[in-house]
């Protein structure tokens, strides 16, 4: 991939450099992510990274640009329709997205990079392929593309919260939420009926739910052509 180039500098790969910073987003997190602990990681001092990246913001790109180069490009399989081909990128995004920490809030903060780009076109070529006039393609992909990241998003935040809770890293919420419960709680039945029926807001059936709504939508925008 040309945004990851291993031309050597400092005694170090900058594919290593990247690869060495996911696998430690996945033990930090985003918000504990810094150079200085990934220079102690490699074993080098910070101004060696800086050979590789300009500052912190261009390590994140290339962080991102690796992660969703794992997914690459890929077309219909043969005799596969457009929804199906559609639903099934989607949730290899999701995946991608869930297979590391932060993952969706990286990708969101981040600049994709010319090979995300091509990708992208790529991927307009298969819709417009299949009678999407180009903006139509382009606005349909985008939409599906912020409902992955922003779901994913919710996800990752919630399992953030229930493994602080579990760790007693925050205390004083679990305190808040201690006296919360001693509380009377409102009744909010709609809410609780759906959430009986269906499972949490943000499990895959609910998921599946929106991908579905969202790619019936683009059915009926080619059938009003």
């Amino acid at each position: 991939m040309e945004d990851l180039s291993h031309a050597k500098r400092g005694g170090l790969e900058r594919d290593s450099v990247v690869a060495t910073a996911l696998d430690l987003l996945d033990e930090v997190g985003l918000d504990g992510l810094t150079v200085r602990r990934l220079a102690t990681e490699l074993g080098v001092k910070s101004p060696a990274l800086y050979w590789h990246f300009r500052d912190k913001q261009e390590l994140l790109d290339l962080m991102s640009q690796r992660l969703q180069a794992e997914q690459g490009m890929a077309g219909p399989r043969d005799g596969e329709p457009w929804p199906e081909w559609i639903a099934r990128r989607a949730h290899e995004r999701r995946s991608l997205l869930l297979s590391r920490r932060d993952g969706a809030r990286l990708v969101s903060g981040t600049s994709p990079g010319p090979a995300a780009a091509r990708m992208f076109d790529a991927e307009l070529g298969v819709l417009t392929g299949f009678g999407f006039t180009p903006v139509q393609a382009m606005r349909a992909v985008i939409a599906i593309g912020h409902y992955i990241t922003g779901f994913v998003l919710e996800e990752q935040a919630a399992q953030e919260r229930r493994d602080r809770a579990e760790s007693g890293a925050d205390e004083r919420r679990g305190r808040r939420g201690r006296e919360e419960e001693a509380a009377p709680r409102e009744r909010l039945p709609v809410l609780e009926a759906a959430i009986r029926e269906g499972g949490p807001p943000e499990g895959s059936e609910a998921f599946e739910q929106g991908l579905r709504m969202l790619i019936d939508g683009m059915q009926a925008l080619t059938q009003a052509s």
